[in-house]
Order: C-alpha cells, then sequence, then structure tokens
C-alpha cells in the first residue's frame, strides 16, 4: 500500500448551473454538465476537456489537445488519477468530509491498494464495454441509479454516478444537476 499525495478541493454551484471547482493548489476548474455521464471544463492554466463517468467507477478525462487519462471513484469523496497515485479529496460532499473525519481518527485507511488504480490505458472496446455496465447499473434501479446523500459518485455503489444530487432537490430527473463530487 501507497499513501497518496492528496489535493482537496472545493466546488461552488453558479447561477448559471455551471460549478466552480477550487483545489487547494491553486488550480481552478469551471465545470458544465453535457450530458448525463459527460462534464466539459476548463482550467485557469489553459486546458480544457471532457470528463466522462464510465463503469466501475472509471472517469475518463480528455483533453482538448487529445491526451486521455484515467480516475477511479474510491469513496469518502476521494478520487485516484493517473499511476502516480494522486487523490483529489472533495471537501465540499459529506462523503469527503466524512473520509477525511474517519482518517483522523484512525477508523479509514486512506493509502491506496494496486486494485484502487485507475487503467493506465483502456482499448475502445474497453470503454465502450464500461460504458454499458454503467447504463445498465444506473437503469437497473427505480431512481436513477445514485446515492442521495449528496456524494453521488462517491460512495453509493458501482451505478451511483446517475444522479447529479447537490442536496438542495436538483437533479438528473428535472432537468439536470450537479453533485457534490462531480467525477473527482
Amino acid at each position: 500500500m501507497n499513501r497518496p499525495r492528496e489535493i482537496p478541493y472545493r466546488d461552488e454551484l453558479l447561477a448559471d448551473r455551471s460549478v466552480h471547482r477550487r483545489y487547494e493548489d491553486g488550480r481552478e476548474e469551471w465545470r458544465r454538465r453535457e450530458s448525463g455521464t459527460t462534464v466539459r471544463w476548463h482550467d485557469n492554466l489553459g486546458a480544457s476537456g471532457t470528463d466522462e463517468l464510465l463503469g466501475q467507477r472509471i472517469v475518463k478525462r480528455r483533453f482538448a489537445d487529445g491526451g486521455v487519462v484515467y480516475g477511479r471513484d474510491i469513496g469518502y469523496g476521494r478520487t485516484v488519477w493517473g499511476q502516480d497515485g494522486t487523490v483529489l479529496v472533495n471537501r465540499t460532499s459529506f462523503g469527503g468530509r466524512m473520509g477525511v473525519l474517519l482518517g483522523g481518527l484512525g477508523l479509514a485507511t486512506l493509502a491506496l491498494t494496486a486494485a484502487q488504480y485507475p487503467p493506465v490505458s483502456l482499448s475502445p472496446e474497453e470503454e465502450e464495454e464500461l460504458r454499458q455496465q454503467a447504463q445498465s447499473s444506473s437503469s437497473g434501479s427505480g431512481d436513477g441509479g445514485g446515492d442521495t446523500s449528496g456524494d453521488t459518485g462517491g460512495d453509493g455503489g458501482e451505478g451511483d454516478g446517475g444522479d447529479w444530487d447537490s442536496g438542495d432537490g436538483w437533479n438528473s430527473d428535472d432537468g439536470g444537476g450537479w453533485s457534490d463530487d462531480d467525477f473527482g
């Protein structure tokens, strides 16, 4: 197991229903949902692209220049990116705050195991299989597959990326929404 480098962040829902994400390392992103599983983003360093939620809690980040990196939601508001083990920690979500609390109390191990790392690469066929898994798991439950704790995409199970419930009643069932943990 390996203790990852953590970069906490906070999200702010803006009036136009986009999100301003502020990382504690000084980076900032502006994020807007395009579809049920895709978020378009750009940052203060000139980078831009999309994040797509695939199955098995894997997130595909495609940069505008064509580069791709994968992340994996590992619960408690944490998403590990790439093979260097950088973990983004959502300090806005309930799950992220709970992970910090449990880690501080020594009740949850916050080290990474090899099984928690995202894949280095996926073939188009593997990506499509993960999309199908995500679609079938989110359509398999009556509520869109989301947990309603406000930490969707976090701790509610493999299919929990379907809702983007911010805890204020605004989610994908009524025209779009934002979760506290928007694809890490």
